[in-house]
């Protein structure tokens, strides 16, 4: 894999590989779910692999090698973020797998009068087979590779960033409600501060960015994924919307479960908002 360089430059490129909605790009697939590739000094990482194989299909598309990334690192175990695992493995060669806590879990979501499966399409007996190496994000920041952190642990500081009682997992005793203990993010270090990664934002987006900031030390300068804003009632995204507004964030652009009202609101409220979209690259020097 070539590293990203411009003048002896080293270029960070984050390209959304696959997304709830299309870009200009119509020949890309976009799907419900979410799938990243980070290219940084010369290295590779996917963050969530969308919930079929299709970002594979749009990486080609985008002239974009997956035979050999790094890392995979899933943000949570719902299929929306996993479900291109298994394909990845078909045309991948060895990776190192990262995932959270608990991600494994049985996790479902309670709709329409019952319980509807949300989870993996594998298991760990699938990565010993696949001979997939793959370990569980300690608490805290871990540095992966030189510059990029995978971020677990999220102490729930804001109140309006409560868990959400419809997202379940199964116990043997029945179910009880999803925490999200297995949420991860990714943060990479650039010169201009912190670019951080979102799968879904389930423990809430500003106790999430509240414990980057704390971790890392370094403030945050870009934010992309989802956010989850889309289940928030109207006093929470109030928040969250002022929240961002202080933080000096210089770059916004969630999407996915953020939904259209958040997003409508971000845009007018946040000169820095931008609608992140299947085959968008973000840079950085």
């Amino acid at each position: 894999m070539e590293a990203e360089r411009i003048g002896g430059r080293t270029m960070l490129r984050i390209t959304t590989l696959i997304e709830n909605s299309a870009g200009e790009h119509l020949a890309l697939h976009h799907e419900h779910g979410l799938s990243f590739f980070v290219e940084k000094d010369g290295r590779g990482i996917v963050f969530d692999t969308g919930q079929s194989g299709a970002f594979i299909g749009n990486a080609a598309r985008l002239n974009i090698d997956l035979s050999a990334p790094d890392y995979v690192v899933l943000s949570h175990g719902h299929y929306d973020h996993s479900g291109g695992l298994k394909s990845l493995a078909d045309v991948s060669g060895t990776f190192g797998l990262i995932v959270g806590q608990g991600f494994f879990r049985e996790k479902y979501g309670f709709r329409n009068g019952a319980q509807q499966f949300l989870g993996n399409d594998f298991d760990e007996a699938f990565l010993k087979a696949k001979r997939i190496g793959y370990s569980f994000a300690p608490e805290g920041a871990s540095e992966i590779l030189p510059g990029v952190f995978v971020v677990s642990g999220f102490p729930r500081v804001h109140d309006d960033e409560r868990i959400n009682p419809r997202f379940t997992l199964r116990t043997p005793d029945g179910f009880e409600p999803d925490a999200f203990g297995d949420e991860i993010l990714l943060a990479v270090a650039t010169p201009r501060g912190l670019v951080v990664l979102l799968g879904c934002s389930h423990p809430g987006l500003k106790n999430m960015l509240d414990a980057v900031r704390e971790r890392i030390g370094l403030p945050i300068h870009a934010v992309l994924g989802g956010t989850h804003l889309v289940e928030s009632n109207e006093a929470s995204i109030d928040k969250t919307i002022r929240y961002l507004g202080e933080s000096g964030i210089e770059r916004i652009g969630v999407s996915h479960c953020t939904g259209d009202s958040a997003m409508s609101r971000l845009k007018v409220a946040n000169a820095n908002f931008f609608h992140n979209v299947t085959g968008n690259s973000f840079f950085i020097e």
